[in-house]
Protein backbone atom coordinates (compact mmCIF):
# COMPACT_ATOMS: atom_id res chain seq x y z
CA UNK A 1 0.00 0.00 0.00
CA UNK A 2 1.45 3.35 -0.99
CA UNK A 3 1.42 6.25 1.45
CA UNK A 4 -0.69 9.29 0.59
CA UNK A 5 1.29 12.22 -0.78
CA UNK A 6 2.26 14.87 1.78
CA UNK A 7 -0.03 17.84 1.99
CA UNK A 8 0.98 20.81 -0.08
CA UNK A 9 1.54 23.80 2.20
CA UNK A 10 -0.86 26.62 1.51
CA UNK A 11 -0.27 30.30 2.01
CA UNK A 12 -1.13 31.41 5.52
CA UNK A 13 -3.51 34.38 5.38
CA UNK A 14 -2.39 37.58 7.08
CA UNK A 15 -4.79 39.49 9.30
CA UNK A 16 -5.58 42.95 7.91
CA UNK A 17 -4.73 46.18 9.67
CA UNK A 18 -1.02 45.83 10.49
CA UNK A 19 0.94 49.09 10.90
CA UNK A 20 4.63 49.76 10.31
CA UNK A 21 6.91 48.97 13.26
CA UNK A 22 4.16 47.95 15.71
CA UNK A 23 2.35 45.46 13.45
CA UNK A 24 -0.94 44.49 15.07
CA UNK A 25 0.19 45.85 18.43
CA UNK A 26 -2.33 48.68 18.24
CA UNK A 27 -5.17 46.17 17.86
CA UNK A 28 -3.90 44.08 20.76
CA UNK A 29 -3.61 47.20 22.92
CA UNK A 30 -6.93 48.76 21.89
CA UNK A 31 -9.43 45.96 21.17
CA UNK A 32 -7.58 42.69 21.67
CA UNK A 33 -10.57 40.45 22.35
CA UNK A 34 -12.70 41.43 19.32
CA UNK A 35 -9.51 41.26 17.23
CA UNK A 36 -8.77 37.71 18.41
CA UNK A 37 -12.35 36.62 17.71
CA UNK A 38 -12.18 38.14 14.21
CA UNK A 39 -9.23 35.94 13.27
CA UNK A 40 -11.49 32.87 13.18
CA UNK A 41 -13.00 34.28 9.95
CA UNK A 42 -9.64 34.00 8.16
CA UNK A 43 -9.04 30.29 8.71
CA UNK A 44 -7.52 27.82 11.19
CA UNK A 45 -4.06 29.46 10.99
CA UNK A 46 -3.66 33.24 10.61
CA UNK A 47 -0.49 35.34 10.53
CA UNK A 48 -0.28 38.49 12.67
CA UNK A 49 2.65 40.70 13.63
CA UNK A 50 3.78 41.31 17.22
CA UNK A 51 5.83 44.41 16.55
CA UNK A 52 8.02 43.47 13.58
CA UNK A 53 7.85 39.75 14.43
CA UNK A 54 5.41 37.53 12.52
CA UNK A 55 3.32 35.14 14.61
CA UNK A 56 0.92 32.39 13.61
CA UNK A 57 -2.40 32.31 15.48
CA UNK A 58 -4.16 28.95 15.78
CA UNK A 59 -7.90 29.59 15.73
CA UNK A 60 -8.78 25.88 15.88
CA UNK A 61 -8.50 24.29 19.37
CA UNK A 62 -7.68 20.93 17.77
CA UNK A 63 -4.52 22.49 16.32
CA UNK A 64 -3.72 24.03 19.71
CA UNK A 65 -3.96 20.61 21.33
CA UNK A 66 -1.69 19.19 18.65
CA UNK A 67 0.88 21.88 19.46
CA UNK A 68 0.54 21.40 23.22
CA UNK A 69 0.29 17.61 23.36
CA UNK A 70 0.80 15.54 20.20
CA UNK A 71 3.62 17.55 18.62
CA UNK A 72 4.84 19.29 21.79
CA UNK A 73 8.46 18.33 21.04
CA UNK A 74 8.35 20.58 17.95
CA UNK A 75 6.77 23.59 19.71
CA UNK A 76 8.85 24.81 22.62
CA UNK A 77 7.91 27.20 25.39
CA UNK A 78 8.84 30.64 24.12
CA UNK A 79 7.91 33.39 21.71
CA UNK A 80 7.43 37.14 21.90
CA UNK A 81 5.02 36.96 24.84
CA UNK A 82 7.20 34.63 26.90
CA UNK A 83 10.35 36.59 26.15
CA UNK A 84 8.69 39.58 27.80
CA UNK A 85 7.24 37.53 30.65
CA UNK A 86 10.62 35.96 31.39
CA UNK A 87 11.85 39.41 32.40
CA UNK A 88 9.17 39.29 35.09
CA UNK A 89 9.03 35.59 36.03
CA UNK A 90 12.68 34.75 35.45
CA UNK A 91 13.02 30.98 35.03
CA UNK A 92 9.94 30.04 37.01
CA UNK A 93 7.96 26.92 36.18
CA UNK A 94 5.79 28.80 33.65
CA UNK A 95 8.59 30.33 31.58
CA UNK A 96 11.66 28.13 31.99
CA UNK A 97 12.72 26.50 28.72
CA UNK A 98 11.65 22.95 27.93
CA UNK A 99 14.09 20.24 28.90
CA UNK A 100 15.67 18.68 31.95
CA UNK A 101 15.57 21.89 34.02
CA UNK A 102 11.83 22.23 33.53
CA UNK A 103 11.18 18.59 34.45
CA UNK A 104 13.42 18.87 37.51
CA UNK A 105 11.70 22.03 38.74
CA UNK A 106 8.24 20.60 38.10
CA UNK A 107 9.07 17.55 40.21
CA UNK A 108 10.27 19.85 43.00
CA UNK A 109 7.07 21.89 42.97
CA UNK A 110 4.59 19.07 42.48
CA UNK A 111 4.42 18.00 46.17
CA UNK A 112 3.26 21.52 47.09
CA UNK A 113 0.05 20.95 45.19
CA UNK A 114 -0.96 17.43 46.14
CA UNK A 115 -4.45 17.13 47.57
CA UNK A 116 -3.33 16.43 51.13
CA UNK A 117 -1.08 19.50 51.30
CA UNK A 118 -3.83 21.74 49.93
CA UNK A 119 -6.36 20.29 52.38
CA UNK A 120 -4.02 21.01 55.30
CA UNK A 121 -3.90 24.70 54.34
CA UNK A 122 -7.60 25.20 53.66
CA UNK A 123 -8.74 26.15 57.18
CA UNK A 124 -6.17 28.98 57.59
CA UNK A 125 -7.13 30.25 54.13
CA UNK A 126 -10.84 30.23 55.03
CA UNK A 127 -10.12 32.07 58.27
CA UNK A 128 -8.15 34.77 56.45
CA UNK A 129 -10.77 35.15 53.72
CA UNK A 130 -13.59 35.40 56.29
CA UNK A 131 -11.75 38.16 58.13
CA UNK A 132 -11.30 40.24 54.96
CA UNK A 133 -14.73 39.63 53.45
CA UNK A 134 -16.42 40.25 56.79
CA UNK A 135 -14.67 43.63 57.17
CA UNK A 136 -16.45 45.19 54.18
CA UNK A 137 -19.00 47.87 55.00
CA UNK A 138 -22.59 47.02 54.20
CA UNK A 139 -24.17 48.98 51.36
CA UNK A 140 -20.88 50.61 50.33
CA UNK A 141 -19.96 50.59 46.65
CA UNK A 142 -16.67 48.68 46.35
CA UNK A 143 -14.16 48.03 43.57
CA UNK A 144 -14.87 44.33 43.06
CA UNK A 145 -11.77 43.49 41.05
CA UNK A 146 -9.49 45.17 43.59
CA UNK A 147 -11.31 43.40 46.43
CA UNK A 148 -11.04 39.99 44.78
CA UNK A 149 -7.36 40.51 43.97
CA UNK A 150 -6.75 41.43 47.61
CA UNK A 151 -8.70 38.48 48.97
CA UNK A 152 -7.13 36.05 46.49
CA UNK A 153 -3.66 37.32 47.29
CA UNK A 154 -4.29 37.13 51.04
CA UNK A 155 -5.51 33.54 50.75
CA UNK A 156 -2.56 32.53 48.62
CA UNK A 157 0.02 34.24 50.82
CA UNK A 158 -1.47 32.43 53.81
CA UNK A 159 -1.25 29.11 51.99
CA UNK A 160 2.27 29.73 50.67
CA UNK A 161 4.06 31.49 53.54
CA UNK A 162 1.89 30.46 56.48
CA UNK A 163 -0.13 32.50 58.93
CA UNK A 164 2.72 34.62 60.33
CA UNK A 165 3.48 36.84 57.31
CA UNK A 166 3.54 40.48 58.53
CA UNK A 167 0.68 42.67 57.34
CA UNK A 168 3.12 45.24 55.90
CA UNK A 169 4.57 42.60 53.52
CA UNK A 170 1.11 41.43 52.49
CA UNK A 171 0.12 45.07 51.82
CA UNK A 172 3.19 45.65 49.68
CA UNK A 173 2.48 42.53 47.62
CA UNK A 174 -1.04 43.87 47.10
CA UNK A 175 0.27 47.26 45.96
CA UNK A 176 2.99 45.99 43.64
CA UNK A 177 1.34 43.13 41.77
CA UNK A 178 -1.23 45.11 39.68
CA UNK A 179 1.35 47.76 38.76
CA UNK A 180 3.90 45.17 37.67
CA UNK A 181 1.32 43.24 35.65
CA UNK A 182 0.41 46.39 33.68
CA UNK A 183 4.09 47.13 33.04
CA UNK A 184 4.70 43.57 31.87
CA UNK A 185 1.81 43.74 29.40
CA UNK A 186 3.23 46.99 28.01
CA UNK A 187 6.58 45.32 27.42
CA UNK A 188 4.86 42.37 25.76
CA UNK A 189 3.18 44.37 23.00
CA UNK A 190 5.84 47.05 22.36
CA UNK A 191 8.88 46.49 20.10
CA UNK A 192 12.05 45.36 21.89
CA UNK A 193 13.97 48.51 21.10
CA UNK A 194 11.36 50.65 22.88
CA UNK A 195 11.31 48.48 26.00
CA UNK A 196 15.12 48.74 26.27
CA UNK A 197 15.21 52.54 26.19
CA UNK A 198 15.73 54.37 29.54
CA UNK A 199 12.19 55.75 29.48
CA UNK A 200 10.47 56.64 32.77
CA UNK A 201 7.96 53.80 32.40
CA UNK A 202 10.73 51.27 31.75
CA UNK A 203 12.77 52.49 34.74
CA UNK A 204 9.72 52.38 37.01
CA UNK A 205 8.99 48.82 35.90
CA UNK A 206 12.53 47.70 36.71
CA UNK A 207 12.35 49.39 40.12
CA UNK A 208 9.09 47.63 40.92
CA UNK A 209 10.52 44.26 39.88
CA UNK A 210 13.53 44.73 42.15
CA UNK A 211 11.30 45.66 45.06
CA UNK A 212 9.05 42.63 44.50
CA UNK A 213 12.06 40.32 44.62
CA UNK A 214 13.27 42.02 47.80
CA UNK A 215 10.00 41.46 49.67
CA UNK A 216 9.88 37.87 48.42
CA UNK A 217 13.34 37.38 49.93
CA UNK A 218 12.10 38.75 53.26
CA UNK A 219 9.01 36.52 53.22
CA UNK A 220 11.10 33.45 52.32
CA UNK A 221 13.62 34.21 55.08
CA UNK A 222 10.79 34.44 57.63
CA UNK A 223 9.40 31.11 56.42
CA UNK A 224 12.86 29.54 56.43
CA UNK A 225 13.71 30.49 60.04
CA UNK A 226 11.52 28.01 61.95
CA UNK A 227 12.53 25.18 59.63
CA UNK A 228 16.20 25.65 60.57
CA UNK A 229 15.27 25.45 64.25
CA UNK A 230 13.56 22.05 63.88
CA UNK A 231 15.45 19.74 61.51
CA UNK A 232 13.00 16.88 62.15
CA UNK A 233 10.59 18.61 59.74
CA UNK A 234 12.86 18.22 56.74
CA UNK A 235 12.17 14.54 56.18
CA UNK A 236 8.41 14.76 56.76
CA UNK A 237 7.95 17.79 54.48
CA UNK A 238 10.15 16.28 51.78
CA UNK A 239 7.98 13.16 51.78
CA UNK A 240 4.80 15.21 51.39
CA UNK A 241 3.16 14.44 54.72
CA UNK A 242 0.96 17.42 55.69
CA UNK A 243 0.27 16.08 59.18
CA UNK A 244 3.86 16.92 60.13
CA UNK A 245 3.63 20.55 58.99
CA UNK A 246 3.50 22.59 62.22
CA UNK A 247 0.56 24.91 62.73
CA UNK A 248 0.96 28.17 60.83
CA UNK A 249 3.45 26.97 58.23
CA UNK A 250 2.79 27.21 54.51
CA UNK A 251 3.24 25.20 51.34
CA UNK A 252 6.63 26.82 50.75
CA UNK A 253 8.13 24.51 53.39
CA UNK A 254 8.04 21.69 50.86
CA UNK A 255 10.53 23.67 48.74
CA UNK A 256 12.64 24.93 51.62
CA UNK A 257 13.05 21.41 53.00
CA UNK A 258 13.54 19.61 49.67
CA UNK A 259 16.49 17.24 49.34
CA UNK A 260 17.87 19.41 46.51
CA UNK A 261 17.29 23.00 47.66
CA UNK A 262 16.57 25.84 45.25
CA UNK A 263 18.83 28.85 45.06
CA UNK A 264 17.56 32.25 46.22
CA UNK A 265 17.07 33.30 42.59
CA UNK A 266 15.10 30.13 41.82
CA UNK A 267 12.88 30.65 44.87
CA UNK A 268 12.16 34.22 43.78
CA UNK A 269 11.29 33.06 40.24
CA UNK A 270 8.97 30.32 41.46
CA UNK A 271 7.18 32.54 43.99
CA UNK A 272 6.58 35.23 41.34
CA UNK A 273 5.19 32.63 38.95
CA UNK A 274 2.91 31.19 41.62
CA UNK A 275 1.75 34.66 42.69
CA UNK A 276 0.60 35.51 39.19
CA UNK A 277 -0.96 32.12 38.53
CA UNK A 278 -2.80 31.88 41.84
CA UNK A 279 -3.71 35.54 42.40
CA UNK A 280 -4.23 37.52 39.19
CA UNK A 281 -6.32 34.82 37.53
CA UNK A 282 -8.18 34.12 40.78
CA UNK A 283 -9.10 37.77 41.34
CA UNK A 284 -10.28 38.23 37.77
CA UNK A 285 -12.37 35.05 37.77
CA UNK A 286 -14.04 35.93 41.08
CA UNK A 287 -14.76 39.52 40.05
CA UNK A 288 -16.55 38.35 36.91
CA UNK A 289 -18.35 35.63 38.88
CA UNK A 290 -19.78 38.16 41.34
CA UNK A 291 -20.80 40.42 38.47
CA UNK A 292 -22.69 37.56 36.81
CA UNK A 293 -24.38 36.67 40.10
CA UNK A 294 -25.57 40.27 40.39
CA UNK A 295 -27.30 39.76 37.05
CA UNK A 296 -28.72 36.26 37.63
CA UNK A 297 -30.81 35.82 40.78
CA UNK A 298 -31.71 32.25 39.87
CA UNK A 299 -28.08 31.14 39.67
CA UNK A 300 -27.33 32.87 42.97
CA UNK A 301 -30.27 31.15 44.65
CA UNK A 302 -29.08 27.72 43.44
CA UNK A 303 -25.60 28.43 44.80
CA UNK A 304 -26.93 29.47 48.20
CA UNK A 305 -29.20 26.42 48.39
CA UNK A 306 -26.27 24.10 47.65
CA UNK A 307 -24.02 25.81 50.20
CA UNK A 308 -26.71 25.80 52.90
CA UNK A 309 -27.42 22.12 52.31
CA UNK A 310 -23.75 21.11 52.55
CA UNK A 311 -22.32 23.58 55.09
CA UNK A 312 -25.29 24.79 57.06
CA UNK A 313 -24.26 27.64 59.36
CA UNK A 314 -20.54 26.78 59.51
CA UNK A 315 -17.68 27.90 57.25
CA UNK A 316 -16.80 25.80 54.22
CA UNK A 317 -14.22 23.05 54.71
CA UNK A 318 -11.98 21.24 52.26
CA UNK A 319 -14.00 18.05 52.52
CA UNK A 320 -17.11 19.99 51.41
CA UNK A 321 -15.72 20.92 48.00
CA UNK A 322 -16.51 17.63 46.28
CA UNK A 323 -20.12 18.05 47.41
CA UNK A 324 -20.48 21.49 45.80
CA UNK A 325 -20.75 20.66 42.07
CA UNK A 326 -22.77 23.76 41.19
CA UNK A 327 -20.12 26.02 42.75
CA UNK A 328 -17.61 24.37 40.40
CA UNK A 329 -19.94 24.80 37.39
CA UNK A 330 -20.44 28.51 38.08
CA UNK A 331 -16.70 29.09 38.42
CA UNK A 332 -15.91 27.08 35.30
CA UNK A 333 -18.42 29.10 33.30
CA UNK A 334 -16.84 32.35 34.53
CA UNK A 335 -13.43 31.04 33.45
CA UNK A 336 -14.84 30.02 30.07
CA UNK A 337 -16.54 33.32 29.37
CA UNK A 338 -13.79 35.62 30.63
CA UNK A 339 -10.62 33.72 29.91
CA UNK A 340 -8.88 34.69 32.07
CA UNK A 341 -5.83 33.74 29.95
CA UNK A 342 -6.42 35.18 26.51
CA UNK A 343 -3.14 34.75 24.63
CA UNK A 344 0.02 32.71 24.98
CA UNK A 345 2.76 31.49 22.66
CA UNK A 346 5.06 28.66 21.66
CA UNK A 347 8.06 28.72 19.32
CA UNK A 348 8.39 26.28 16.41
CA UNK A 349 11.60 24.25 16.84
CA UNK A 350 11.55 23.26 13.18
CA UNK A 351 9.45 23.91 10.10
CA UNK A 352 6.10 22.20 10.63
CA UNK A 353 3.09 21.54 8.42
CA UNK A 354 -0.12 22.16 10.39
CA UNK A 355 -3.11 21.00 8.37
CA UNK A 356 -1.45 22.18 5.18
CA UNK A 357 -0.17 25.46 6.64
CA UNK A 358 3.60 25.86 6.73
CA UNK A 359 4.97 27.21 10.03
CA UNK A 360 8.63 28.19 9.56
CA UNK A 361 11.23 27.15 12.12
CA UNK A 362 11.71 29.78 14.83
CA UNK A 363 8.23 31.27 14.37
CA UNK A 364 5.99 32.33 17.24
CA UNK A 365 2.83 30.21 17.42
CA UNK A 366 -0.08 31.83 19.29
CA UNK A 367 -2.93 29.97 20.94
CA UNK A 368 -5.82 31.65 22.70
CA UNK A 369 -8.01 29.93 25.32
CA UNK A 370 -10.33 32.94 25.18
CA UNK A 371 -10.83 32.46 21.44
CA UNK A 372 -11.61 28.74 21.72
CA UNK A 373 -13.94 29.25 24.68
CA UNK A 374 -16.01 31.69 22.60
CA UNK A 375 -16.46 29.42 19.60
CA UNK A 376 -20.22 29.47 18.90
CA UNK A 377 -20.04 26.01 17.31
CA UNK A 378 -18.88 24.54 20.63
CA UNK A 379 -20.52 26.98 23.04
CA UNK A 380 -23.84 28.18 21.59
CA UNK A 381 -24.53 31.82 22.47
CA UNK A 382 -21.01 32.17 23.95
CA UNK A 383 -21.79 35.53 25.56
CA UNK A 384 -24.55 33.97 27.67
CA UNK A 385 -23.55 32.97 31.20
CA UNK A 386 -24.76 29.38 31.54
CA UNK A 387 -23.25 27.20 34.30
CA UNK A 388 -25.25 24.22 33.05
CA UNK A 389 -22.82 23.95 30.14
CA UNK A 390 -20.67 22.11 32.69
CA UNK A 391 -23.05 19.39 33.80
CA UNK A 392 -21.30 16.02 33.32
CA UNK A 393 -23.35 15.25 30.21
CA UNK A 394 -22.80 18.56 28.40
CA UNK A 395 -19.20 19.05 29.53
CA UNK A 396 -18.04 16.07 27.46
CA UNK A 397 -18.90 17.93 24.26
CA UNK A 398 -16.95 21.06 25.22
CA UNK A 399 -13.92 19.68 27.07
CA UNK A 400 -11.61 19.80 24.04
CA UNK A 401 -12.12 23.56 23.70
CA UNK A 402 -11.59 24.43 27.38
CA UNK A 403 -7.88 25.25 27.61
CA UNK A 404 -7.78 27.81 30.42
CA UNK A 405 -5.20 25.75 32.33
CA UNK A 406 -3.28 24.65 29.25
CA UNK A 407 -2.64 21.03 28.31
CA UNK A 408 0.16 18.54 28.00
CA UNK A 409 3.46 18.59 29.85
CA UNK A 410 3.22 22.34 30.52
CA UNK A 411 -0.30 22.25 31.94
CA UNK A 412 -0.75 24.53 34.96
CA UNK A 413 0.82 22.80 37.96
CA UNK A 414 -1.43 24.65 40.40
CA UNK A 415 -4.80 23.85 38.81
CA UNK A 416 -6.05 21.83 41.80
CA UNK A 417 -5.06 24.65 44.17
CA UNK A 418 -6.77 27.21 41.93
CA UNK A 419 -10.09 25.36 42.04
CA UNK A 420 -9.83 25.09 45.83
CA UNK A 421 -8.99 28.76 46.31
CA UNK A 422 -11.77 29.89 43.97
CA UNK A 423 -14.36 27.70 45.67
CA UNK A 424 -13.58 28.70 49.25
CA UNK A 425 -13.55 32.42 48.41
CA UNK A 426 -16.83 32.29 46.48
CA UNK A 427 -18.44 30.18 49.20
CA UNK A 428 -17.29 32.56 51.93
CA UNK A 429 -18.60 35.63 50.10
CA UNK A 430 -21.97 33.95 49.57
CA UNK A 431 -22.14 32.85 53.20
CA UNK A 432 -21.34 36.38 54.42
CA UNK A 433 -23.40 38.57 52.08
CA UNK A 434 -27.00 38.17 50.95
CA UNK A 435 -27.11 40.35 47.84
CA UNK A 436 -24.75 41.84 45.25
CA UNK A 437 -25.93 45.11 43.68
CA UNK A 438 -24.14 46.65 40.72
CA UNK A 439 -23.36 50.33 41.42
CA UNK A 440 -21.37 51.04 38.24
CA UNK A 441 -22.23 50.74 34.58
CA UNK A 442 -22.04 47.27 33.05
CA UNK A 443 -18.31 46.43 32.84
CA UNK A 444 -16.56 45.65 29.56
CA UNK A 445 -13.87 42.93 29.28
CA UNK A 446 -10.37 44.36 28.84
CA UNK A 447 -7.36 42.26 27.88
CA UNK A 448 -4.48 43.02 30.23
CA UNK A 449 -2.50 40.05 31.53
CA UNK A 450 -5.93 38.54 32.17
CA UNK A 451 -9.37 39.53 30.90
CA UNK A 452 -10.29 42.11 33.53
CA UNK A 453 -13.40 44.29 33.94
CA UNK A 454 -12.74 47.90 32.91
CA UNK A 455 -14.72 49.16 35.90
CA UNK A 456 -16.85 47.23 38.35
CA UNK A 457 -18.26 48.44 41.68
CA UNK A 458 -20.90 46.68 43.73
CA UNK A 459 -22.59 47.01 47.11
CA UNK A 460 -23.36 44.11 49.43
CA UNK A 461 -26.06 43.35 52.01
CA UNK A 462 -25.09 41.17 54.96
CA UNK A 463 -26.84 37.84 55.48
CA UNK A 464 -29.20 37.77 58.45
CA UNK A 465 -28.04 34.35 59.66
CA UNK A 466 -24.44 34.55 60.93
CA UNK A 467 -22.02 31.71 60.40
CA UNK A 468 -20.95 29.62 63.32
CA UNK A 469 -17.35 30.09 64.36
CA UNK A 470 -14.81 27.89 62.62
CA UNK A 471 -13.53 24.86 64.50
Amino acid sequence: MSLPPPSVPTTVPTAPGALPVIGHGHRLARDALPFMRSLRDHGPVVRIRLGPTPAYVLTDPALARRVLITDAAHFLKGGRVFDALRGFFGDGIATIADGDAHLRNRRRLQPMFNRAHIAARTDPMVERVRALVGSWREGQGRDVHADMNEVGLAAFLTALFGTHLPDRLAAEFTRLMPVIMRGTLRQTILPDRLTRLPLPANRAHETNLRRLRAIIDEAVDRARGPADADPTRTASAAHGCPHHIPQGEGLLQTLLTAETPLSRQQLQDEVITLLVGAVETTGTTLAWTLYELSQHDGITARLRAELDAVCGARPVRHEDLDRLPYVRQVLQEAIRKYGPVWLTTRKAARTVDLEGHRIPAGSDVVWSPYLYQHDPLVFPAPERFDPDRWTPERAKEARGSFLAFGAGRRQCIGEAFAWTELAIILATVLQTWSAFRLTSRVPRPRAVMTVTPDGLTMAYDRRARPLAEAG
